[in-house]
């Protein structure tokens, strides 16, 4: 063999090597980026220390698109507790119920505590609970936690922005669905509408029963909407079940009631069709 027709050879061996090296080359650098927050259009943080409850929150608020341009009208408040974990849902749900034209243009206030290592489930606990149970630390402050919306984050929101101070609805899970069903029987005219997703009602020994009874042996109407629901999957099926045929058989006046257990979900999964039925309910015909 020629020494050329072996440089020849050699070359060809080569010739893959050479053209990924020059591809290599050729890359170019990629270009410096940015990293930083996601946020939430249209949401402000407020934070306000109770001398109810002797805790700190964080307020978060979503506000209609048009609401900078639109100094007159006065838009319903949804407050949705937990909001730590939820007022990112509802900003979602409410964005696509809006769109459809399913519900009015509200302003949206997640409730929830300060500082970056809040222990939610400790300081919910407490703040959800009707009643003290032992095995809870510091819990039944509901009638604290309720003192503290009527009298210090009301007058907040109310002062603050365009609120239609006839329009509130409140809304929670678990807990905060516990919490809900609480605040009705307290206060019913507190709040035009409620969403209960999941409520404990046997929390406190059927604290929820209790309450109802005591309710329903001193007046015949409850003049709300309120949306109640469970998932199929999750314990608490049957005792939300069992409520939801106490709340029917009660036959208040001027209660309208919508209930619905939720195929296939279980109790934290029920939430997003649980509020956006709930939703669609408690502003139905508006």
């Amino acid at each position: 063999m020629t020494r050329s027709l072996q440089n020849y050879i050699l070359m060809i061996g080569l010739l893959p090597s050479l053209v990924l090296s020059a591809c290599v080359q050729q890359t170019p650098e990629p270009a410096s980026s940015t990293v930083s927050a996601v946020t939430l259009p249209g949401t402000e943080l407020r934070q306000l220390e109770s001398s109810n409850t002797g805790r700190s929150y964080d307020i978060y608020i979503r506000l209609p698109g048009e609401y900078s341009q639109d100094q007159k009208t006065e838009y319903p408040v949804l407050y949705v507790l937990d909001g730590q974990w939820d007022f990112k849902l509802l900003d979602s749900i409410y964005g696509g119920l809006v769109y459809d034209g399913f519900v009015p243009k509200m302003i949206i206030v997640g409730i929830t505590y300060s500082g970056v290592s809040a222990d939610y489930e400790s300081l919910r606990a407490m703040d959800y609970t009707p009643v003290e149970d032992p095995f809870l630390a510091g819990s039944g402050d509901a009638p604290r936690f309720h003192a503290f919306l009527k009298e210090e984050l009301f007058p907040l929101i109310e002062t603050s922005y365009h609120a239609d101070t006839s329009r509130r609805v409140l809304m929670g899970s678990s807990f905060g669905g516990t919490f809900t069903l609480y605040a009705m029987f307290a206060e019913p005219e507190l709040f035009s509408g409620y969403v209960a997703a999941s409520p404990a009602v046997v929390y406190g020994d059927n604290f929820a029963f209790k309450q109802e009874a005591e309710y329903a042996g001193k007046h015949k109407d409850l003049p709300v909407r309120l949306f109640l629901c469970v998932g199929e999957l999750e314990g608490l099926k049957w005792p939300v079940e069992n409520f939801m045929k106490t709340l029917r058989e009660s036959d208040y006046t001027g209660l309208e009631l919508e209930t619905r257990t939720i195929a296939g979900e279980g109790h934290a999964s029920t939430k997003p069709e649980g509020y956006n039925r709930g939703l669609r309910f408690v502003f139905q015909g508006e």
